[in-house]
């Protein structure tokens, strides 16, 4: 084991050496810590279900898409641009930090923790009788169309893993990108925050098959009349 000696060192070499130390104590290049999120974190937004919400996906998918084309020169900037959905913001909602690779819909290892923990709380009793929409974003900048493209491969990412990874139902889950057309924190278009992906509880499950009804209990049959003597 090597041994660090002062011995011999003047005051500016002393200083020189403890800076060293200093510096590679420190993580390489920027970091990405991101806080724990359990189980119970994300039941506790998701478990508020009233009634459910009539969303036509498809029609919110393309209604997405011809808006981030839309282009005019009394356009708002994106801190003044009305929400494309509002009606998502009353749901029931989870935000999650999911780190994707750049301009891309591949999830960072380090996500599929966070992924883990929302497959858990979608397969716990209290949220396994309903079904949720994952909604993708992206801070604004760039163009708006691909914006919208890349936030609706990213949350279609997340739905094929909690899927195929983490065995949730397919008919429990539906994806849409809105990349900036709602953005998270309209006062910061650019913010990080912007990038997060929703997940929403939007109603609950259909009834496989209608509740078999009890057949009615057969009519008590009067005792038979005993027999006359003869």
């Amino acid at each position: 084991m090597m041994r660090l000696t002062t011995r011999g060192l003047r005051d500016p070499d002393l200083l020189g050496v403890l800076g060293m130390l200093v510096l590679l104590a420190m993580p390489l290049g920027p970091t990405h810590a991101q806080t724990a999120v359990t189980r119970d974190d994300v039941i506790a937004k998701l478990d508020h279900f009233e009634t459910d919400a009539e969303i036509d996906v498809p029609a919110l998918r393309q209604q997405a898409l011809e808006r981030s084309r839309s282009r005019s020169k009394n356009e708002p900037p994106p801190s003044s641009r009305p929400p494309i959905a509002p009606d998502l913001t009353k749901l029931p909602t989870f935000n999650a930090d999911i780190r994707f690779d750049v301009d891309t819909p591949i999830v960072l290892p380090d996500s599929y923790v966070t992924v883990g923990r929302i497959a858990d709380a979608l397969t716990h009793s209290t949220l396994l009788p309903y079904t949720f929409l994952i909604v993708g974003h992206i801070e604004s900048g760039g163009r708006r169309d691909n914006n919208v493209l890349l936030s609706q491969r990213r949350a279609d990412a997340i739905r094929d893993i909690l899927v195929n990874t983490f065995k949730i139902a397919p008919k429990r889950l539906q994806s849409v990108g809105l990349g900036e057309e709602q953005l998270l924190d309209p006062a910061k278009p650019n913010a990080p925050v912007n990038n997060q992906v929703q997940i929403m509880l939007v109603g609950k499950l259909a009834d496989a098959a209608p509740a078999a009804h009890p057949a009615p209990a057969a009519a008590a049959k009067k005792p038979a009349k005993p027999a006359k003597r003869h």
